[in-house]
C-alpha cells in the first residue's frame, strides 16, 4: 500500500459553528435581564434574598455568556484564574479541548431557566402553567449537560464495536478528526495502522480548533510517527481515488449542513473497492432534544441517512445506537467477497 499523495492544500472554508455565538449573545441578553431588569420589579426588589439573588445569577450568566460567544477570549482568563489551565499543563493527560462553554453551556440555560420560573412564580403567580414550563424546560437542559459532560470522561468509549476489516498494513482516513480522540482510539485496537486525519480545525467548540492540541495528544499517546493531519475540507479531500483501505467519521458530518451527500461521495471516491466507512452521527430523539432542544427536530432522521449513504454507492453492513448517537457501518462497492 502506498502512502496517499495529497493534492494542494485547500482553503479552509468558513467555520460552520457560528452558533456559539448566537448562543453568546442571547445569554448575554438574558444575563442582563435578570440582572438588571428582573431585581428591579417591585415584587422582587422588597426581598433581599430575591434582589441579591437575581443580580448574583445574572452576573454568572453574563460572565459565562460573555465567554462563549462575544469574548471569547474570555474562556482562558478564566481557566487560568481557575487553574485550570495550569492543571492540564501538568499532568499528562489527553485534552480534546471542549471548552467551557461548549460543555457547561446547557447548564446556564438551564440556570437561566430555572430564574425565569421562580422570576414568574413570585411576580405573576396567575401564570402558574408558564413557570411549569419553564422548570421543565430547566429539567432538560441538566439533562442534556450531564450528556455532553460524559463526552469528557476519559472512560467514554469513543468506537462501536464493529467489524471494519482493518489489517495492520492498512492506511485509515479520519473525517474530521479534531483533537484526535478517534484516531487514537482507532489506533489503540487496531496496532500498526496508519491513520491520516483531515479537519479544517475550525471548530468553535474546540479550543484553538484543535490543531495544537491534536499534536499533543498524538504525542502523550506515542502515535505522533503513525497519525499524521491535513487540514481540508470533507467535500473536496486532497487525496487520489482509492488512497484509502478504510475510514472512521465521529460527529462530524452531521455538521456539513446541505453538503452531506457531497462529503460522502468524496468520502466513497477516496476509498478502496471494499473499504469500509464507519460513520457515527447525531440524530433526531430523546438524548438529543435534551441537548438541542428543538433545534434536534433539524436532524437529519436514520432514514435519510440511509438514502444519503445509498446514493452515493454505498452498501450498509451495519447499524445501532451508541454513546446517545447512531452509527452506520458502510462498505464500498466492489472488494473481495467476505
Amino acid at each position: 500500500m502506498t502512502d496517499p499523495s495529497p493534492r494542494p492544500r485547500l482553503k479552509p472554508a468558513r467555520s460552520m459553528h457560528g452558533h456559539m455565538w448566537l448562543m453568546g449573545f442571547v445569554g448575554v441578553a438574558a444575563g442582563l435581564v435578570l440582572l438588571i431588569y428582573v431585581p428591579g420589579l417591585t415584587v422582587i426588589s422588597k426581598s433581599i434574598l430575591f434582589f441579591a439573588g437575581f443580580h448574583l445569577v445574572g452576573a454568572v450568566v453574563l460572565v459565562a455568556s460573555l465567554a462563549m460567544g462575544p469574548a471569547r477570549g474570555l474562556g482562558p482568563l478564566l481557566r487560568r484564574w481557575t487553574g485550570a489551565e495550569a492543571r492540564a499543563k501538568k499532568d499528562a493527560r489527553f485534552d480534546f479541548g471542549w471548552g467551557p462553554g461548549w460543555m457547561n453551556g446547557l447548564a446556564i440555560a438551564a440556570l437561566i431557566s430555572a430564574a425565569a420560573a421562580v422570576a414568574v412564580e413570585v411576580a405573576a403567580p396567575r401564570l402558574w402553567l408558564l413557570g411549569f414550563g419553564l422548570v421543565a424546560l430547566a429539567t432538560s437542559f441538566l439533562a442534556g449537560n450531564v450528556i455532553m459532560r460524559g463526552f469528557r470522561r476519559p472512560d467514554h468509549m469513543v468506537l462501536p464495536l464493529v467489524d471494519l476489516a482493518l489489517s495492520e498494513a492498512d492506511v485509515v482516513l479520519d473525517a474530521g478528526c479534531g483533537a484526535g480522540r478517534t484516531s487514537i482510539a482507532l489506533a489503540r485496537v487496531v496496532k500498526g495502522v496508519r491513520i491520516v486525519g483531515v479537519d479544517r480545525f475550525d471548530a468553535g467548540y474546540i479550543d484553538g480548533g484543535g490543531r495544537a492540541l491534536l499534536a499533543r495528544n498524538l504525542r502523550l499517546a506515542g502515535l505522533s510517527d503513525r497519525v499524521s493531519a491535513e487540514t481540508a475540507d470533507l467535500t473536496a479531500l486532497p487525496f487520489p481515488d482509492g488512497a484509502f483501505d478504510g475510514a472512521v467519521s465521529a460527529h462530524v458530518y452531521d455538521h456539513l449542513g446541505a453538503a452531506k451527500g457531497q462529503g460522502l461521495r468524496e468520502l466513497i471516491r477516496v476509498l478502496k473497492p471494499g473499504g469500509r466507512f464507519l460513520m457515527i452521527v447525531w440524530t433526531p430523539g430523546w438524548s438529543m432534544f435534551a441537548v438541542a432542544n428543538v433545534l434536534s427536530f433539524f436532524l437529519t432522521s436514520k432514514q435519510r441517512w440511509r438514502g444519503l449513504a445509498e446514493g452515493a454507492g454505498f452498501r450498509r453492513l451495519d447499524e445501532g445506537v451508541f454513546n446517545n448517537a447512531w452509527f452506520i457501518l458502510l462498505e464500498k462497492p466492489g472488494g473481495a467477497a467476505t
